[in-house]
């Protein structure tokens, strides 16, 4: 027999025998565990990372409006209008976390929060 009383495989002539035509390996003695997996990033499968924490800490953007609609309008040309920008920031839910991250990261452009840098600029005097 290929397969030992502990169940490990001896040769690799079971191991391909165990293998299905779709590639899973089927049941040898002992069953697998139903909570069992494999890992995809300790297999390295390209574009699978783990999560960190910097990712929960921008689990807000998701929710953002401004993830919904044309980017250039948060980025307008010196001396553009920042109306269009500031006008969705003002019914977003996530307004607060949005001028939070800004001024933690020193963001020096774009309306973030519903504010300009320069406004931006301001609280950081007054902090």
């Amino acid at each position: 027999m290929a397969i030992n009383d502990q169940g490990d495989i001896q040769d690799r002539g079971a191991l391909l025998e165990a293998a299905g035509g779709d590639g899973v390996l089927r049941h040898l003695g002992a069953g697998v565990p139903d909570d069992w997996h494999v890992d995809p990033v300790l297999l390295g499968v390209p574009g699978v990372r783990r999560q960190t924490d910097e990712d929960n800490q921008l689990a807000w953007q998701a929710d953002s409006l401004c993830a919904q609609t044309d980017p250039e309008a948060f980025f307008p040309e010196k001396g553009g209008s920042t109306r269009d920008a500031k006008k969705i920031c003002a019914s977003c839910d996530v307004r607060a976390q949005c001028l939070e991250y800004a001024l933690q990261n020193d963001e020096r452009f774009g309306i973030w929060g519903g504010l300009s840098e320069r406004e931006r600029r301001k609280i950081r005097r007054r902090a």
